[in-house]
């Protein structure tokens, strides 16, 4: 169901920022020194005005990434400001000795999304929307149910099969 109120959805639904970053690290040792910095960031991150949450991910062989949720922008942009964060990002940055490439890309979510049952604000009904959320230029979206297709028939029996017998 379409909303615009997300106060009882998980707190990640609440947010209204997300960053995901990587950084490819050099080598296992490179993660191991990182692995005290990070922690300590992730701490802060935790304490930060505005945090919802976050998920770490690895791609092989050594990237180490962090998806993070703030409710706005200005929070997340204010983590990103602190301290910890900033050391962390000189030592990454540090010529090619520690890392070999990083990114961050930071999202905003729409005000409307969707909702469902328990974690729906404005009653806890399980259903679907009436039409998809239009695209490219329609004005309303195609039908989300859609016409059921007639049960398949089973295959009949042919009287003029022949059968085959092993010689």
């Amino acid at each position: 169901m379409r909303t615009t109120d997300f106060s009882r959805a998980p707190r990640v639904a609440q947010a209204g920022a997300m960053f995901v970053g990587g950084t490819r690290y050099t080598s296992p040792s490179a993660w191991a020194q990182h692995a005290g910095r990070y922690r300590t960031m992730i701490g802060q991150m935790k304490q930060m005005r505005g945090y919802c949450g976050h998920r770490t991910y690895w791609e092989p062989p050594f990237t180490l990434g962090t998806i993070g949720w703030f409710e706005t922008v200005d929070d997340l942009m204010l983590f990103a400001r602190s301290g910890v964060h900033r050391d962390l990002m000189d030592w990454v940055v540090d010529g090619t000795r520690n890392a070999t490439g990083g990114w961050i890309r930071i999202y905003t979510a729409e005000t409307s999304g969707y909702s469902n049952g328990v974690w729906r604000a404005e009653d806890n009904v399980m259903q679907n929307i009436e039409t998809f959320t239009p695209i490219g230029k329609e004005k309303t979206g195609p039908p989300v149910h859609r016409k059921r297709k007639a049960p398949a028939k089973p295959p009949q029996r042919s009287s003029d099969m022949t059968t085959f017998e092993e010689a």
